[in-house]
């Protein structure tokens, strides 16, 4: 069983996918019911990440709503994913998307490079401590 993706690798994969598709939108073609509400295809997604469909949809529809949706102050709800937008099926808010994903991808980077700060200062002060052990006054302190 594969490992159920993170939020940034499940909206990472549908920017990738249907990024194209957001763009091309125009009034003249109207391939979909509007510019930034997206269909995509949650079994699609799911073969990719080799998990049973209703976990991306729970991902998306449960979890991400309550987590990256907001309200607006006349009250209106602004999901991440709805069920049906006009005729089309599951679809999802793309501006919305692109910007929490950069927010994950931010905060990954971020927490990157604080580990690799970390790592390289346990480093030094391993080094730091093997140096005052071993070396007393310019001589070196042999077992």
């Amino acid at each position: 069983m594969a490992k159920i993706p993170t939020d940034e690798r499940l909206l990472a994969e549908i920017y990738k996918r249907y990024e194209r598709a957001f763009g091309e939108f125009s009034d003249e073609t109207k391939t979909r019911s509007t510019k930034i509400w997206v269909p995509i295809d949650i079994d699609v997604l799911a073969k990719r990440f080799r998990c049973d469909p209703d976990l991306v949809f729970g991902r998306l529809y449960y979890h991400m709503n309550a987590k990256y949706g907001s309200h607006t102050g006349d009250g209106d709800s602004v999901n991440v994913f709805s069920l049906r937008i006009g005729g089309d099926r599951h679809c999802v808010n793309f501006p919305l998307l692109a910007s929490v994903l950069a927010d994950l991808q931010e905060d990954k980077s971020r927490f990157r490079v604080s580990t690799r700060m970390a790592a390289l200062s346990l480093i030094v002060s391993a080094a730091s401590i093997l140096i005052a052990i071993f070396w007393k006054g310019g001589a070196v302190m042999l077992p």
